[in-house]
């Protein structure tokens, strides 16, 4: 009966976290879930440590991760996000006839929450709920072109470079250039960075603040994801698509 007990209460407190988007502290989550703070604390530490729930450690809140996703993956149309962008998202593999993926960042990392298929033989490999680094993704570096300077160089400062293809970024000095290069162009690129063969083009996604909250990728063959095409067809399409998305989440340009 304990342990019945004890995911009860687990599910009391994603549940109550859920409810809560702009996190909730220990104590308050105590009072309205009426267990005990040692309780909350102990189911707390487990979530964390399963990755179902994340702490910002400077304002000591708590929220639902990203995770949580993964086993809703079927029924994703829940999430407003997704919602507002994927009937756009399918317009657009409709324009282009690649892939797409959506994406949004968690514990510094790139969390994909829908993709929406091209129709071509040669598809992509990728899973919903499936994570990536940050420094060598399109989705990846576009969000962190949205930071702040000095949140930038302290997400840098802990990126653990490794190559995983002979185009990957390796240095924080390249990753600062390239970011820098993204913020003028409004788009980004993995130019081969990630996955050999497979290149993308990624533009954000803007909450009503004009912060970027997400960035969707279109994905393919280097093949048929030429350069040339991204300058004459896609990053046109793409950043259209952008503008679309945002503004239907508030965004005003």
């Amino acid at each position: 009966m304990a342990t019945v007990q004890s995911i009860e209460r687990a599910f009391i407190i994603l549940e109550q976290l859920s409810e809560h988007p702009n996190g909730m502290q220990i104590t308050k989550l105590a009072t309205d879930t009426n267990l005990s703070k040692s309780t909350v604390h102990r189911l707390l530490s487990t979530l964390i440590e399963l990755q179902y729930v994340r702490k910002d450690s400077v304002t000591e809140r708590y929220y639902l991760s990203y995770r949580a996703l993964y086993l809703t993956r079927n029924i994703l149309s829940n999430s407003s996000l997704i919602t507002v962008a994927r009937p756009l998202l399918e317009t657009l593999v409709k324009e282009i006839n690649e892939t797409v993926h959506l994406c949004v960042e968690e514990n510094e990392e790139v969390v994909y929450v829908d993709k929406i298929e091209s129709n071509q033989t040669i598809r992509m490999y990728s899973r919903i709920g499936s994570r990536a680094p940050m420094y060598c993704t399109g989705v990846g570096k576009m969000m962190l072109s949205g930071k702040d300077d000095h949140t930038l160089q302290e997400i840098i400062s802990r990126i653990h470079f490794t190559k995983r293809t002979n185009y990957t970024i390796l240095t924080p000095t390249d990753l600062l250039e390239e970011i820098s290069t993204i913020r003028k162009s409004g788009y980004s690129l993995d130019n081969i960075e990630n996955e050999e063969g497979i290149r993308c083009i990624a533009a954000p996604i803007y909450d009503f603040s004009g912060k970027i909250i997400a960035s969707f990728s279109i994905s393919g063959p280097s093949t048929r994801v030429t350069m040339e095409r991204i300058e004459h067809e896609l990053a046109e399409k793409i950043l259209k698509t952008s503008r679309a998305i945002s503004s239907q989440l508030g965004y005003v340009q």
